[in-house]
């Protein structure tokens, strides 16, 4: 039974971030005025990663450009990382969230958004049910 409502909050909570992403994504979608925009007209390599601390077990990953979401799941493990994804020119933002399960209430998740080599923004999460994000604007 405890199983059943760890799964049952982990994913409502999982939901939630899942939409506040993507609503992320639209809101991003809705400004036509690139000519202002820095970063406009330019491509960028962009690796999402998430690291766990020991005896957890990342469960969920949802990433993506703009509005085009990807989500990895079934994964598990303390580490994962996205392919490398070219934005296309232009793109406005990058944005990640990650679910993992920790072993106790002290365990931490990192997630990170790497734009072009270079870490750009880094997320984090304690507890034993973790939810971390990150969002990067080009």
């Amino acid at each position: 039974m405890k199983k059943m409502k760890l799964k049952n909050v982990l994913k409502g909570s999982f939901i939630m971030m899942a939409a506040a992403l993507l609503l992320g994504f639209v809101a991003s979608c809705s400004n036509d005025d690139d000519d202002n925009t820095p970063g406009a007209g330019k491509t960028h390599k962009v690796v999402f990663k998430a690291e766990a601390s020991a005896g957890s077990n990342i469960e969920i990953a949802v990433y993506g450009i703009d509005g085009n979401p990807t989500t990895a799941s079934s994964l598990s493990g303390t580490t994962w990382t996205s392919p490398e994804i070219t934005s296309e020119a232009g793109a406005y933002n990058a944005n990640v969230a990650v679910n993992a399960i920790g072993p106790n209430a002290s365990a931490t998740l990192k997630v990170q958004i790497w734009v072009d080599g270079q870490l750009k923004k880094e997320g984090t999460s304690s507890g034993q049910y973790l939810s971390a994000s990150a969002s990067h604007t080009f």
